[in-house]
């Protein structure tokens, strides 16, 4: 069969018309397929991707006619004998008038015995990478079989075309989900800090949040300090929700988490292929975090190697990917937050001066909850409310003196320890009447933790629900590591993880 110019023009204008408005990839295969059946048979339509980091082989879609033995499967190794293997390593064109000459391998004698006589198979190249193959097998060999190969050396530059955008259009869809799902999760996570669950009455309070307020519109790094549990990451939440930045990401850095390993990853992100195990591309706080909050907490528990990386970020507001050399710019707000002096820190040099200018522009100290006693009262009464709400329990009732030793107590962990101590009598005491001796015996045993490791192991065995709980309060929910709960308690991080599921605690309550 001859082609003249006209007519090779018109089948490649027909075939581009037929798949260029498929997005699917079941799509523009049946459109395909059914395109160049109105001008020649065939036995087998198949299209392969290759994975060059792999070295394998996958179904564009699934074959259309004869399936051989083994051809069914997804993803397989590019073996060695296979025309497609011919194809990628040639980058050529190959054409088999006789597949039975060649049935000592293994794919063409599967094909052979399949029934199929001859085959043809062309790579699909875009800008020079070899996306994958395309392939036509046939029962009985065309006469014509030369004149079709050359037909298909324009054929299959326009398949690739195609093929390459719809592999673009898949990776992009895939990552506008991830992507969502991301800021879906992220921004789930600011349900509970909405500004009208922050509770307080005290007049210290008042003054802080007025502070807040006049500083939320202004792009300006803030310095949040405070003891464990007196609120920090809630304020941070609070200025990125009343700020003109409200309606993007709040980013959550865990600085004690971070781990020289993982810190250019976690942070800045990852191209394909940068080191072992970067299957896909990622996107990293910093770059989430624009037009948004990065909010870094404990800050000072950064390892003092990583501080210069962080702060020459914080300076440029750019960075490099891992794996890229290309520059990517974010435009975030800065919030810190630490329960440690890093004044002090300074002067040991465990902390860098420089980094706490670029952090400290703005500074709002948050006090215990022992020093803003009227705030103790509220809480108690507002956090007894929500949570015999969410538990469907009714409100347990405190006696006077109860109170008075609420007041009195010092709270170590402040508000988080008031919301789990309020928590867990709602659970245990649903409707009762609350007496000192109750508070007494659950209050008192946070008192142990004050010891020392060695000792807190001998008290741990005494209380050990108390204990574990007023150590997570402690860490923030991080169980293991240098400041974690396991190293608090002085005992192995596998034995706090064996108390934790005895007594269904879950670490995650207490960041």
């Amino acid at each position: 069969m001859h082609w003249s110019l006209t007519t090779r023009y018109k089948i490649l204008l027909e075939i581009n018309n037929a798949v260029i408005a498929n997005t699917s990839k079941e799509g523009f295969f049946k459109a395909l397929s059914g395109e160049l059946r109105k001008h020649f048979y065939f036995d087998r339509l198949s299209i392969f991707l290759y994975d060059e980091d792999k070295q394998s082989l996958s179904h564009f879609t699934s074959a259309e006619g004869i399936q051989p033995d083994g051809f069914a499967v997804q993803e397989r190794a590019l073996a060695s004998g296979a025309v497609a293997n011919m194809v990628i390593q040639s980058r050529k064109p190959i054409v088999i008038d006789d597949l039975s000459k060649y049935s000592n391998h293994k794919s063409i004698g599967a094909m052979v015995k399949a029934g199929l006589k001859s085959t043809m198979a062309f790579p699909l190249i875009v800008q020079n990478r070899i996306l994958g193959t395309l392939h036509l097998s046939f029962k009985r060999t065309p006469s014509y079989l030369s004149e079709l190969s050359e037909l298909f050396l324009d054929v299959s530059k326009q398949i690739a075309i195609a093929v390459g955008n719809m592999i673009s259009y898949s990776q992009l869809l895939k990552d506008k989900q991830n992507l969502e799902r991301e800021k879906k999760y992220l921004m789930s996570t600011s349900e509970d800090y909405q500004p009208t669950n922050f509770l307080y009455v005290s007049t210290a309070m008042k003054e802080i949040m007025q502070l807040v307020e006049s500083v939320a519109e202004i792009d300006v790094s803030i310095l949040i300090t405070g003891e464990t549990g007196t609120g920090k990451d809630f304020i941070a939440r609070y200025i990125h929700l009343i700020s003109h930045r409200k309606d993007h990401l709040f980013i959550k850095v865990n600085c004690p988490a971070l781990t020289a390993t993982l810190f250019e990853s976690e942070l800045f992100g990852h191209v394909k292929g940068a080191f072992t195990g970067a299957d896909t591309n990622r996107t990293g706080r910093f770059e989430l975090a624009d037009k948004g909050t990065l909010f870094l907490d404990e800050i000072a528990e950064l390892p003092a190697s990583l501080k210069a990386k962080l702060l020459q970020v914080l300076q440029e507001h750019k960075f490099d990917r891992v794996g890229d050399s290309r520059p990517v710019k974010a435009n975030f707000r800065l919030i810190s937050a630490t329960n440690r002096n890093l004044s002090e820190l300074i002067k040991t040099g465990a902390f860098r001066q420089d980094l706490l200018y670029r952090l400290n522009i703005f500074h709002i100290h948050v006090p215990p909850l022992r020093e803003r006693k009227e705030d103790i009262v509220y809480l108690m009464n507002e956090i007894n409310k929500l949570q015999a709400k969410e538990m469907n329990r009714p409100l347990p009732k405190y006696t006077e003196s109860a109170i008075n030793f609420l007041c009195d107590y010092h709270w170590p962990g402040n508000v988080r320890e008031l919301k789990n101590l309020i928590k867990r009598l709602v659970i245990l005491k649903p409707g009762d009447v609350i007496t000192i001796s109750d508070l007494e015996n659950l209050v008192g045993n946070y008192e142990q933790l004050e010891a020392k490791p060695r000792d807190r192991v001998v008290n741990y065995a005494k209380s050990e629900y108390q204990c574990i709980e007023r150590a997570l309060i402690e860490s923030r929910g991080v169980v293991g590591g240098s400041n974690g709960a396991a190293t608090l308690l002085g005992i192995p991080k596998s034995t706090l993880q064996y108390r934790l599921k005895k007594h269904g605690i879950k670490p995650s309550d207490y960041i």
